[in-house]
C-alpha cells in the first residue's frame, strides 16, 4: 500500500506513490512507507543487509474469515448465502497472488545477493475488477448471493497492480497459480 491511490499503472518500484498523509487509511499506508524509510536509513548508515519487499494482495488457505480482505469477505458472504458487498462501482481493480507463489518469491529474494536491498514488488500482475472477482466467487460457490454496492471508503485505491519486471529479471520469479486454481 505504499503506492496509495496510484497515478502510475501498473506500479513500479521507482514510483513514489500518491498517499493522503492524514486520511483514514494514512496510518496503514504511511506505516509501510515509514518502515521502508527506516530500513533504508539503517542500510545507508550501518551498511546493514536488508531486503524490502512490497507485497501485493495475497490469498490462500487459513485466511481469517473476518480479516477484512476482499477475497475472504466475498467467499464468506457467498458461503453464508448473503449478498456480496462491493464498495464503489465495482470497476476498481486489484491483482491477487496465491500465498505459495508469494512465499517462493520471498524465499528467492531472501536468499539472493545482498546487493539487492530493494524495494521489489511481489504480487500477481493479472488484474481483476471487484465486480469480476465477485462474479467468480458466485460462480465457484454456486451461491444465490447477489452483488450489492455501497459507497467507496475515502482514499481507497482505484487500481492496484504490481509491475514485477524486477522480480522476473533479478529473481527469475513470477507467480504461476491462477486465482481460480488457488485453494
Amino acid at each position: 500500500e505504499v503506492y496509495g491511490d496510484p497515478e502510475v499503472h501498473p506500479q513500479t518500484e521507482e514510483y513514489w506513490g500518491r498517499v493522503n498523509p492524514i486520511g483514514i487509511r494514512s496510518c496503514y499506508d504511511e506505516g509501510k512507507r515509514c518502515a521502508e524509510t527506516l530500513f533504508f536509513d539503517y542500510y545507508r548508515q550501518y551498511n546493514l543487509d536488508i531486503r524490502v519487499i512490497r507485497i501485493f494482495n495475497t490469498y490462500g488457505p487459513r485466511m481469517h474469515p473476518n480479516d477484512g480482505r476482499v477475497v475472504s469477505n466475498f467467499i464468506v458472504q457467498a458461503l453464508q448465502g448473503k449478498d456480496i458487498t462491493i464498495y464503489g462501482t465495482g470497476e476498481q481493480s486489484r491483482s491477487f497472488c496465491y500465498v505459495d507463489d508469494l512465499i517462493r518469491g520471498i524465499n528467492g529474494y531472501m536468499n539472493s545477493n545482498g546487493d539487492l536491498p530493494g524495494p521489489i514488488n511481489l504480487g500477481n500482475p493479472n488484474e481483476f475488477t471487484m465486480k469480476e472477482l465477485a462474479e467468480k466467487v458466485i460462480s465457484l460457490t454456486n451461491t444465490k448471493s447477489k452483488i450489492i454496492y455501497k459507497p467507496l471508503p475515502q482514499d481507497d485505491p482505484q487500481q492496484r497492480q504490481p509491475n514485477i519486471d524486477k522480480a522476473k529479471e533479478l529473481l527469475n520469479w513470477e507467480p504461476v497459480i491462477h486465482i481460480v486454481t488457488g485453494k
